[in-house]
C-alpha cells in the first residue's frame, strides 16, 4: 500500500512544466465545471471546524473535509497566523492537503496545499466575477497586498483586460513590493497605483479585499460613493467577527457566499441574516442567465474558501504528477502481513535473523 507524495519542489516542477497562465486557465475551468455539477448527494462538504486561540500569538488550525461519495475523502489542515511574516518569514496561510480511499480508507497521497490555497481562491474570484462584474472591467482595486494579492490580480487577469490596479495595505511594506512580486505574471501596460481606498474605490470596477483585519477591527474601508455596478470579492474574512466589508455595503449587494453555512459563521454574510443571502456560487454558475442583470448592481463574493476547490486542485496536480513522473511513493501505514497481528513484523524480524545465522553458519563450514 502506497502513497503518492508531492512536496513543494514537486508542485513548482509541474507549475514550470505547464506553465502559469495555462495551469491558472485550468484551474479556473475545472472549478467553473465543479460548480456547475455539483450534487451533494455525490459530493460532502461540511463546515470546517478546528482551533483558534491567543497564544503564543493569535491564529487557527482547522481542517476542511471534502468526500466524493464511493471514492474518496480531501482532508486540508490549514494554518492560519496573521504574525506569521513579521515574527517568522513565513506565509500567514500554511496548509497541507491529503487524500484517502473510501473503500479501505488507505492514504492514498500527502501534498503541498499553501500553493494550491492561493492558486484556488484566485480561480474561485475569477469564476464569481466573470459572472457579477462587467465583461469590460479593467479598473482593479486591492485592499491587502499579501500573497493572496498576487493570484487575484493573475485570475482576474486572465478573464478581463485589467489596465489599473490601485492598491491599499497598512503594511507600506507589502504595497512598496507589491510591483515586484506581480512581475512574473507579465501584464502588459498595467499600471499600478498606491493609495487608499477612499481615494480610489469609486473609480474601480473590481474589489478584492484580502486582509488580515482583527476581530472587531473591521470593515477596511467605509462606505462611499462606489460606482453602481461595483463587484466585491471578498476574501479575508475566515474568523467568527472579522469582518471586511461596510454593514451598509453588503446590505445593498446581492451577496453570494462560497458555502453560505461556512459564511454565515466566519464570513462577511454575518452581517446578514440568511433570507438576505443571494444564491451560493454553485448555484450562481448553474443558473448564471439569471444573474446577468446583477451586474449593472452592487455585488459581492462572500468567499471563505469551500473544500470542493482544494478537492479539485489536488485532482490536477496528481494527475499531473502521473503524466510527468513527479512525486515520491512511499510506505507511510504499518500493513502487516498477517492483518490481525500488529505485531508481525517481529515475528518475522525474527525469522530472518534465524535464517540469516544460519546461511553465515553454512558459508562459514565451507570456507573451513
Amino acid at each position: 500500500m502506497q502513497t503518492t507524495i508531492l512536496t513543494a519542489s514537486d508542485v513548482r516542477d509541474i507549475v514550470h512544466r505547464v506553465g502559469l497562465d495555462a495551469l491558472m486557465d485550468e484551474t479556473i475551468a475545472r472549478i467553473t465545471e465543479a460548480f456547475a455539477t455539483f450534487d451533494p448527494e455525490k459530493i460532502a462538504v461540511p463546515a470546517r471546524d478546528g482551533f483558534q486561540y491567543d497564544s503564543p500569538d493569535m491564529g487557527l488550525i482547522e481542517w476542511m473535509p471534502c468526500m466524493r461519495a464511493g471514492d474518496s475523502v480531501h482532508i486540508k489542515v490549514v494554518g492560519y497566523h496573521p504574525s506569521n511574516v513579521e515574527r517568522h518569514d513565513l506565509p500567514t496561510i500554511l496548509s497541507t492537503l491529503s487524500m484517502y480511499g473510501v473503500h479501505d480508507g488507505h492514504l492514498r497521497g500527502v501534498m503541498d496545499a499553501t500553493f494550491i490555497t492561493a492558486l484556488r481562491t484566485g480561480a474561485a474570484s475569477a469564476v464569481a466575477s466573470r459572472i457579477l462584474a462587467l465583461p469590460d472591467s479593467s479598473r482593479l482595486g486591492i485592499i491587502g497586498c499579501g500573497a493572496q494579492s498576487v493570484t487575484q490580480l493573475h485570475a482576474l487577469s486572465r478573464i478581463f483586460r485589467i489596465k489599473e490596479v490601485c492598491i491599499y495595505d497598512t503594511d507600506a511594506a507589502a504595497m512598496k513590493t507589491f510591483e515586484k512580486r506581480v512581475s512574473c505574471l507579465e501584464l502588459e501596460d498595467l499600471e499600478i497605483f498606491p493609495g487608499v481606498p477612499q481615494e480610489f474605490l469609486d473609480e474601480v470596477d473590481i474589489v478584492c479585499t484580502a486582509t488580515s483585519v482583527g476581530i472587531g477591527e473591521g470593515p477596511v474601508f467605509e462606505n462611499g460613493n462606489f460606482r453602481p455596478h461595483i463587484h466585491v470579492n471578498a476574501i479575508g474574512s475566515d474568523f467568527p467577527g472579522k469582518i471586511e466589508l461596510p454593514e451598509e455595503l453588503i446590505r445593498k449587494s446581492l451577496v453570494c457566499p462560497d458555502f453560505a453555512n461556512q459564511a454565515l459563521k466566519e464570513g462577511e454574510c454575518q452581517q446578514l441574516n440568511p433570507a438576505m443571502i443571494g444564491p451560493d456560487i454553485h448555484n450562481l454558475v448553474k443558473d448564471q442567465a439569471s444573474y446577468l442583470n446583477a451586474r449593472e448592481r452592487e455585488t459581492v463574493f462572500d468567499s471563505t474558501g469551500w473544500a470542493l476547490e482544494d478537492m479539485v486542485c489536488m485532482d490536477m496536480f496528481m494527475e499531473y504528477a502521473t503524466a510527468f513522473g513527479i512525486g515520491s511513493v512511499l510506505e507511510l501505514e504499518s500493513i502487516s502481513s498477517d492483518c490481525m497481528n500488529p505485531y508481525q513484523f517481529l515475528l518475522e524480524s525474527s525469522a530472518e535473523t534465524e535464517t540469516a545465522v544460519e546461511k553465515s553458519v553454512t558459508d562459514l563450514k565451507q570456507v573451513i
